[in-house]
């Protein structure tokens, strides 16, 4: 992998592909139990997760399935299959859904008798068994199974749950299920990778899970996997120790991409128009010119992986750069003289094309991001995030924030900042959010009292307490005047300014350890949570003889960073430029329950409810 961005993905330090070649041959074993021609009927927000581990051609050449369907409420198209599965996560309006298919199947008849399979992800729920009980279709199927899906790879130093909702359940509905998956996750992991010897924890999220894995270890009975540890050290971190940081605005090229057109599962799609050559435009029909375009963005782009982590006021100097070198290499050509010389050419033209479109999709995602941040409404946005963040007026109503309510900005966005300045004011004084309640119900509706309620049940808001924001701010640093955007020299630049506070905890464990940060460990939110996992004595032994030979080769020690609630793109970003300094001395992987922006973390907290329409007869 070319670039900078990519010189630190964990590709030598822990192989993600064991994890999903395990993922990939387990599903392939659960749906290869039904013998005979195979139609899949997908919960769609299963899909992206899936194709991650398993190719749609691998299945249809190696395992006889020949249709894919989206679980709808219409029913499934006509199909000759021998065997129906249903896949499935464990809601209970989507078994709702299943059971209008199961009937409508089975009214249809015809003369081949189908087989109807249920497979849940990542688990069986009591519950949605009850519901398919009570409309009368569980016993039409041959079989109920689960596939425990854990952590996805989508890159090779990133692992992603997409449970979405993990911090509404959590901090919201108090349904930790969520958290048993995440240590669930953790056990497959150590189970792949060896048990890992140190972990740390900050949050009542992370004390959860670390208790949960306690208990898990126990009923193996003492079962250890016969692996040396290839991860020295898990940091778990409870996204309500942080939450100001997926609410700023991300400034990498990766973190705007998701900000402005929410990446899915590694896939973004994109207005179609800067992609099309004029011939296309003439050519096409009216439906391709609406059509979203649609992009894999990951590392295997060597362009991507060395843009992705760079602010984006960096991106149009290396864009421009590359562009000269793909013209200067392109023009070789014409100095090969000799056959040899036309032959080596001829072997570099495939990646040199390759190179080529890639350059060209960048440059126009680029423009489409620069139209949004040279906007006025995101630079005004920005101005006040920025200024909160500096502590400026936090402890007033903004002016702001007034003008955006009375113009009807999106209510997320207007959430977002008032929020904001709620975490910089180490909560609202009692008139100033009562101010910003009356304002929002008077201008966007009654119905949103219920978001508001949420957004302070879960943390968010809350009434003005104890100063320790600024003290955190200035302890650790979080506030860098003068970052260096094109060659950085702190995470800080990743929010031009501000270094992520669940960053610097993750940079202060690696040196020079917790301990001398223990007066802010104690503002934050949630216990502090320390355990260390015996590791059997020969496998220390060739632990320590690795660990000696890699320190001679300067290698580094590795950290599972695992947020609870989500990850931003620009956290990412950050572990990664950690990893690249020459001083770091460790290297990062990341996983999390998802993978969030601070729109759809405001999204999944807010309650939609529709007006009763009463009838006056």
């Amino acid at each position: 992998m070319a670039g900078s961005g990519a010189a630190h993905l964990n590709t030598s330090k822990l192989n993600l592909g064991i994890l999903r070649d395990f993922y990939r041959r387990e599903f392939l074993e659960c749906i290869d139990k039904c013998i005979g021609s195979k139609a899949l009927v997908w919960d769609d927000g299963l899909t992206g997760p899936f194709g991650l581990i398993a190719e749609a051609s691998l299945l249809k050449e190696q395992h006889e399935v020949e249709r894919m369907f989206r679980l709808q409420s219409t029913g499934l198209p006509a199909s000759n299959v021998q065997n129906i599965i249903f896949i499935t996560r464990p809601k209970l309006s989507l078994m709702s859904t299943i059971a209008s298919c199961l009937v409508s199947e089975e009214t249809k008849g015809g003369q081949s008798r189908k087989e109807f399979y249920l497979l849940f992800v990542p688990r069986k729920s009591l519950l949605c068994e009850k519901k398919l009980k009570e409309a009368g279709v569980y016993g039409s199927f041959a079989s109920v199974e689960e596939f425990n899906l854990g952590l996805i790879p989508f890159d090779s130093d990133l692992l992603s749950m997409e449970m979405d909702e993990s911090y509404r359940e959590c901090y919201l509905e108090n349904d930790f299920t969520s958290m048993f998956f995440a240590a669930q996750s953790l056990m497959t992991l150590q189970a792949l990778y060896g048990t890992i010897p140190y972990i740390y924890g900050k949050g009542d999220c992370a004390k959860q899970v670390v208790e949960m894995l306690r208990r898990m270890k126990m009923e193996q009975g003492g079962f250890e996997p016969q692996i040396s540890p290839q991860i020295d050290n898990l940091l778990i971190l409870d996204r309500s120790v942080d939450l100001l940081t997926p609410l700023l605005y991300q400034l990498t090229y990766e973190g705007l991409i998701d900000e402005v057109f929410n990446i899915k599962n590694t896939n973004v799609k994109l207005p179609p128009e800067k992609f099309l050559t004029q011939e296309e435009k003439k050519n096409s029909k009216e439906e391709a010119l609406t059509e979203p375009k649609k992009f894999i963005l990951n590392s295997a782009d060597e362009l991507f992986a060395e843009l992705r982590d760079k602010n984006f006021n960096a991106v149009g100097t290396i864009v421009s750069r590359k562009a000269k070198t793909i013209t200067a290499e392109f023009d070789e050509r014409h100095a090969a003289k000799t056959v040899g010389e036309m032959k080596q050419f001829v072997s570099k033209l495939p990646h040199l094309q390759a190179a080529r479109n890639s350059l060209a999709i960048h440059t126009s995602i680029a423009e489409l991001i620069k139209e949004v941040t040279d906007s006025e409404g995101f630079l005004d946005s920005l101005r006040c995030q920025q200024e909160l963040i500096h502590g400026i007026d936090t402890d007033k109503v903004n002016p702001y924030i007034e003008d955006s309510i009375a113009k009807m900005e999106p209510l997320s966005s207007v959430l977002r900042l008032i929020c904001i300045q709620s975490i910089c004011n180490d909560g609202l004084k009692p008139k100033v959010l009562e101010y910003y309640k009356r304002e929002i119900i008077q201008t966007y509706g009654f119905e949103h009292l219920v978001t508001l309620s949420n957004l302070e049940k879960s943390g968010f808001l809350r009434p003005h307490s104890n100063k320790t924001y600024q003290v955190i701010r200035k302890t650790l640093r979080l506030i860098v005047e003068d970052v260096n955007e094109q060659n950085p020299n702190d995470i800080a630049y990743v929010y031009s300014g501000y270094a992520p506070l669940s960053v610097r905890l993750a940079q202060y464990l690696a040196r020079p350890g917790w301990r001398s940060i223990t007066e802010v460990l104690n503002m934050l939110p949630g216990p502090k949570v320390e355990e260390v996992q015996q590791i059997p004595m020969g496998l220390r032994k060739r632990r320590a003889s690795v660990t000696s030979s890699q320190s001679s080769m300067g290698e580094q020690k590795l950290t599972l960073v695992f947020f609870l609630g989500g990850v931003t793109q620009a956290e990412v970003a950050a572990l990664r430029f950690l990893a690249q300094q020459d001083d770091g001395g460790t290297d990062y992987v990341v996983a999390s329950t998802s993978l969030i922006t601070g729109q759809r973390l405001i999204n999944s907290l807010k309650e939609t409810i529709e007006p009763v329409k009463l009838n006056p007869f």
